[in-house]
């Protein structure tokens, strides 16, 4: 048992019933539904960034399907008012002298919330949804509701560009990708849309939300003792790459770790569990320099097989033996940021530190790019860009 009440294959039945016909369902979208059930089970939220029509929506309607409970979505415009969410005051209560939102069908009542369009939230309804997702209690007035939240999903082609939006933004623990499959997945992807279209319902049983509620109580139960170490040293090091992970990112960060056990059917937490901090970026230059840390955490902590345990005989989240390439285009656009900042502040950078650590996470994750050309265009670029911190250290 991982919890008082709940068998420890309760985790691995979800990743099986649910997640798994989710992957059969939806081509290339595994990191995605993956990202899902991690912070389904933890309890957190997540940001999906990409284009239109790339099945953000219809990943969560699907999620939402399978789950037994309510599922509101919601496409946000600049115009959008606190009625169209939370719903209108009640009439017949307002008669009475009494102010009371008829919440019926509304956010306040779903157990998974989608909102499309996540980044067009206006001041009109930005206090309220940054309540709703930090503290579960919607207020209106005198009027305060507990909410029975179990995850909300905010999805945006672009990433937040004010301080307001920030904010919100920040209540996304996790971050993820959603782009158009490779055209070499193509007709995988029309086969597999065409079944979609034609499916009169879900293949699979439901999940009752209420073992999803003791899969998140379950989450505190997990032992993170044997990795709290190694998981200081990450977060240290990745401060040091000018990630930004507060105290309280960093301390909410372990449900997700403690919630990838959980959907391994473990009770203690490994090495293994730390591939969740690859996606708690805020600008996508930072992404290759997570992969690059994190990934070396990774093979630090439990070995690098993949026959689905670690070095510890412990089962290994799937997404934890991804052998995740590096993209040599987002590489060359990282180097080119940091030689941009190096140029603007004359090499005497006040954050050279922190760049250097940057380009060092960036030459160890260039030695995985498969193609020798762009491997070498890399390398010589990195160590141009070695040179210019070597020629002003020697001032």
């Amino acid at each position: 048992m991982i919890g008082p009440r709940i068998p420890a294959d309760a985790g691995q039945r979800l990743a099986s019933d649910v997640l798994a016909p989710m992957k059969r369902a939806f081509v290339g979208k595994d990191e995605v539904i993956d990202l899902l059930g991690a912070c389904l089970v933890a309890g957190e939220h997540l940001f999906i960034l990409g284009p239109p029509g790339t099945a953000k929506s219809a990943l969560v309607h699907d999620l939402g399907r399978r789950l037994d409970g309510r599922t509101f979505d919601y496409l946000l415009t600049r115009f959008t008012e606190p009625n169209e969410l939370f719903g209108p005051f009640d009439i017949r209560r307002l008669r009475e002298g009494e102010l009371l939102t008829n919440t019926e069908g509304m956010l306040p009542e779903a157990s998974l919330v989608f909102l499309d369009e996540l980044l067009n939230a206006n001041s009109a309804i930005l206090n309220s949804l940054l309540m709703v997702l930090n503290e579960r209690v919607f207020r209106r007035g005198k009027e305060t509701v507990e909410l029975p939240l179990l995850m909300a999903v905010g999805a945006s082609n672009r990433l937040p560009e004010d301080d307001a939006l920030s904010a919100l933004f920040d209540r996304f623990l996790l971050r993820v990708h959603c782009e158009n499959v490779a055209d070499e997945r193509l007709r995988d992807v029309l086969e597999a849309g065409w079944k979609l279209e034609s499916r009169a319902g879900v293949d699979g049983p439901r999940v009752d939300v209420t073992t999803i509620r003791e899969l998140q109580r379950c989450v505190s139960a997990v032992d993170l003792a044997g990795v709290l170490d190694d998981y200081t040293d990450l977060v240290r090091r990745l401060r040091a790459a000018g990630i930004a992970v507060s105290d309280r990112r960093a301390v909410k960060l372990q449900r997700l770790v403690a919630a990838s056990a959980v959907l391994c059917g473990r009770a203690t937490a490994s090495a293994s569990d730390f591939w969740v901090l690859q996606y708690i970026w805020d600008r996508e230059e930072q992404e290759e320099v997570l992969r690059s840390i994190v990934q070396d955490a990774l093979r630090k902590g439990d070995g690098s097989g993949t026959d689905g345990s670690g070095t510890d005989g412990m089962s290994r989240h799937p997404r934890s033996l991804v052998d995740d390439r590096p993209d040599p285009e987002i590489i060359a656009r990282d180097l080119e940021s940091i030689s941009t900042e190096l140029d603007r502040d004359g090499d005497g950078s006040p954050r050279r530190a922190v760049l250097e650590d940057r380009l060092s996470a960036l030459a160890s994750r260039c030695q995985w790019v498969a193609d020798e050309n762009q491997r070498a265009f890399l390398e010589n670029q990195i160590e141009r860009l070695w040179r210019r911190f070597a020629e002003v250290g020697g001032r």
